[in-house]
């Protein structure tokens, strides 16, 4: 490789840099902790990187979203996402998706099997679906759970989806993947924060909402939190793969 990743092969050695070379990772939201996600892996040298969304960049992503800018607004996030992959390492192979994730595109967009998805989607049926085709499909998954109304970033921990507490997102996504058997055997990365209620906006009449699905709650959000979930997310999967766990 390029002197570009001189530094990580120094810590990791020239064997596991060469592993996250030939790596295949797949990144599901371009959020808040997504992008945070795909910039930590193309950084690493994973040397392909497939991301999914189907949504634009809008005004009020500016807060958290690393694709957000005055100049980005109404642009696709795939694209913006491609795009700066391609400036951090030339050599990465970026393939994107702008689609909607249920239970039709969700075997279609693990196809081929990669080697790990990072699940940063805050819809919980989306979620569920994801969760299940990966697990089904034997693929190594991380999946971040709720980052939003929290401040405490040192109550963020990384554990198995059967372990998670606190947490009102994974508590929901444990009770409709448990219908399907699956009770364990997913990374996760929670916090144990009770959440503020005072910082939860019920829908209204807003222009800023996703096209598809059920207009949702504005949860309140802060840039340092939504990040430290897609490094974390990141950092597993680099553990993973470099089998250093």
């Amino acid at each position: 490789m390029s002197g570009r990743f001189e530094r990580t092969e120094l810590l990791l050695g020239t064997e596991n840099l060469a592993k996250l070379r030939n790596a295949e990772v797949v990144v599901a939201g371009l959020g808040a902790v997504g992008s945070y996600a795909v910039e930590a892996l193309a950084r690493a040298g994973v040397g392909a990187i497939r991301v999914i969304d189907f949504d634009i960049v809008r005004e009020t992503n500016i807060n958290r979203q690393l694709y957000a800018l005055t100049s980005t607004f109404g642009q696709f996030k795939v694209e913006l996402a491609e795009k700066r992959i391609k400036e951090i390492n030339p050599d990465c192979k970026v393939t994107i998706s702008k689609t909607f994730i249920d239970a039709e595109t969700a075997p279609l967009l693990l196809t081929p099997k990669p080697d790990a998805l990072i699940d940063a989607i805050d819809s919980v049926s989306c979620k569920t679906v994801l969760l299940k085709t990966a697990y089904e499909a034997g693929i190594f998954t991380v999946s971040a759970m709720g980052a939003a109304s929290r401040l405490d970033f040192s109550r963020v921990k990384a554990a198995d989806l059967s372990k998670t507490e606190s947490c009102p997102l994974a508590k929901r996504i444990r009770r409709r993947l448990r219908v399907h058997g699956i009770t364990t055997g997913i990374q996760c990365i929670f916090s144990d924060e009770p959440v503020d209620p005072c910082s939860v906006k019920e829908p209204g009449a807003e222009k800023d909402f996703f096209e598809r699905g059920r207009r949702r709650r504005m949860l309140g959000s802060i840039s340092y939190m939504t990040g430290l979930f897609g490094l974390a997310a990141a950092g597993e999967v680099i553990k993973r793969l470099t089998e250093n766990i």
